[in-house]
């Protein structure tokens, strides 16, 4: 294991909703840190969401393609990146299935690029040794398929089994950077999510979706049964996943991060109508507004995260539980859709 220390970092994907709750807790949990936040502000990202940070002075926002590789070469080289934690992609599956030709672009194209340009820089520029430079690369539990109801969780030697263009963007990323680590030796950590929740996220995400719907008094939509289920991970506790794993994590290695909390759709829209009767309640009861739609093609039925591996190497756990960290979401963007 070599540890790192980041300094000179470029975020991907800044200004999305992870990616904007990492430049957060990285600015506010790490004194010395400089972040230099690369976003195209496509749909989802918003430059609003990194509206009144902790000491801005240390993060310099470019409004930029990773696919322009000059632009990508010349940031390098003029902050001395020594770190890259790439969130940038395009992840919402319907999107995908609309129009795959975007997420292959951003999620593998772009992701190549990045690579590239850090082995040019760190390698053959610079001769940094592995303590001095790192790349993260943050991906998704769905580029391991879907799990049966009796069937373990996803672990990180589950066979990789994508089922939209999305998740299969995801997964070819995933083997660019296992490729880069082993035939260039560039210092790479990779990590797995379930599915986050939390503030700053797309409205047209599901569980915002749902607040929005009970504010405005408009149907909830609930994929075919609701059936479907996921691993809800809120994303602060991801920030310091992703924090633990680049500072802490052995190269080469993935890591799997989840919140330990499946629940099904439906399970999942109770509970926030639940929440939205108290605070409320003159829309009470809100279930009434749920509506069951049309599956859309190809959805998986469940995910599952096993975390055995980070949990016992990097000692590192969630410290939200779902009920707390769905009430903190909830009430967050109560004051966002009540303005």
């Amino acid at each position: 294991m070599t540890d790192h220390t980041p300094r000179n970092v470029l975020i991907t994907g800044g200004a999305g909703f992870i990616g904007c709750n990492f430049v957060r807790y990285f600015l506010d949990s790490d004194p010395d840190v400089r972040l230099v936040d690369l976003d195209l502000l496509t749909y989802a990202g918003d430059l609003s969401n990194l509206e009144g940070l902790p000491d801005p002075d240390r993060h310099t926002f470019v409004k930029g393609d990773i696919c322009d590789r000059e632009l990508v070469d010349g940031l390098f080289r003029e902050h001395e990146i020594d770190t890259v934690i790439h969130f940038a992609a395009d992840s919402h599956v319907d999107r995908s299935i609309s129009g795959p030709a975007p997420f292959i672009q951003t999620n593998f194209v772009g992701t190549f690029h990045l690579l590239d340009a850090a082995r040019l820089y760190w390698k053959d520029e610079k001769k940094w040794g592995d303590e001095d430079c790192r790349f993260h690369h943050i991906s998704t539990d769905e580029v391991y398929g879907s799990l049966g109801p009796d069937d373990p969780p996803f672990s990180e030697t589950t066979p990789y089994a994508p089922n939209s263009p999305y998740s299969a963007s995801k997964a070819g990323s995933d083997h660019l950077l296992r490729a880069y680590q082993h035939t260039f030796d560039v210092p790479t950590t990779l990590s797995n999510c379930s599915n986050n929740y939390g503030p700053y996220q797309h409205t047209e995400k599901f569980v915002p979706t749902v607040i929005r719907s009970c504010f405005e008094g408009n149907k909830i939509p609930i994929y075919g049964d609701g059936s479907n289920v996921r691993d809800w991970l809120y994303v602060r506790d991801h920030c310091t996943a992703i924090d633990r794993i680049v500072r802490k994590g052995k190269l080469g290695e993935c890591y799997n991060v989840g919140g330990c909390n499946e629940w099904s759709n439906l399970e999942l829209v109770n509970k926030i109508c639940a929440i939205m009767d108290e605070i409320h309640p003159e829309g009470a009861p809100h279930t009434d507004l749920m509506s069951f739609v049309s599956d859309r093609p190809g959805h998986d039925w469940r995910y599952a995260i096993d975390m055995a591996k980070i949990r016992s190497e990097l000692d590192w756990e969630p410290e939200e539980t779902f009920e707390t960290g769905i009430r903190k979401t909830v009430e967050w963007y109560g004051k966002l859709f009540a303005k």
